[in-house]
C-alpha cells in the first residue's frame, strides 16, 4: 500500500496540469462558446427582470407548489402555466462583474480535491511499484468520475442541453487522462 503523503507531488502537479488543460479547452478551443444562448430581446428581458430586484439564487418557473392533495402535477393552474410557457430554471448571480481570480482559485482547489480522491483510492488499491497501466486505469477512472459523471443529472432533471453535457463529459475525460498521466509519471517505485 502507498502512503497518501507519498503522493503529494502527483496530487499537486495533476491539479496544475488539469488547470492548464482546462485553460486551453476554454480559451483556445472554444467549443464551449455555444453552451449558452443569448436571450431574444435581451435588453427588454433584463429590464423586466431588473424591475423585480430578484435576490441571488436559483429559481424554477412556473414553481411546483400547490395542487390537489399536495400534488402540484395535478394543479390545473400550474398545468396551464406550464402549457402556456415559458418554463425554465434560472440562476440569478450578484450584480456587477465578478473577478475571474476567485473562480479560478475555486477551480484549482476543486482540481486538488479530485486529485486527492484519485490518490486516496489508488493508494488503497495499488502497491508501490504498480504497473503504469494499472495506475493509469485506476486514477483516470476515479478522476473522470470526480469531474464528470455527476453532470449528467443536469440534463436529466434540469433541461441542460445534452450537447453541453457531452462536451463537459469530454472535458472530464481529458482531465481524467491528464490526472492519470501525472500519477503514472510520479507513482512511487
Amino acid at each position: 500500500m502507498v502512503s497518501l503523503t507519498q503522493l503529494w507531488l502527483p496530487i499537486l502537479l495533476s491539479a496544475v496540469a488539469v488547470f492548464l488543460v482546462s485553460s486551453i479547452v476554454h480559451m483556445a478551443l472554444k467549443y464551449h462558446n455555444s453552451d449558452f444562448r443569448r436571450l431574444p430581446n435581451e435588453d427588454e428581458v433584463l429590464a423586466a427582470l431588473g424591475r423585480h430586484d430578484i435576490p441571488v439564487g436559483e429559481y424554477m418557473f412556473p414553481h411546483m407548489t400547490g395542487g390537489s392533495g399536495g400534488n402540484p402535477m395535478k394543479d390545473p393552474v400550474l398545468i396551464e402555466k406550464w402549457n402556456r410557457g415559458p418554463a425554465g430554471i434560472m440562476t440569478v448571480m450578484p450584480k456587477g462583474m465578478r473577478p475571474l481570480g476567485g473562480f479560478l482559485a475555486q477551480w484549482f482547489v476543486y482540481s486538488l480535491v479530485c486529485s486527492l480522491f484519485a490518490a486516496y483510492l489508488a493508494s488503497r488499491a495499488l502497491p508501490v511499484g504498480a504497473e503504469g497501466s494499472e495506475v493509469f486505469r485506476f486514477t483516470a477512472t476515479v478522476a473522470f468520475l470526480a469531474y464528470g459523471l455527476a453532470l449528467v443529472h443536469d440534463s436529466i432533471w434540469y433541461g441542460r442541453l445534452w450537447s453541453t453535457t457531452l462536451k463537459n463529459l469530454f472535458d472530464s475525460l481529458l482531465y481524467g487522462v491528464t490526472t492519470a498521466a501525472v500519477f503514472v509519471w510520479l507513482w512511487p517505485k
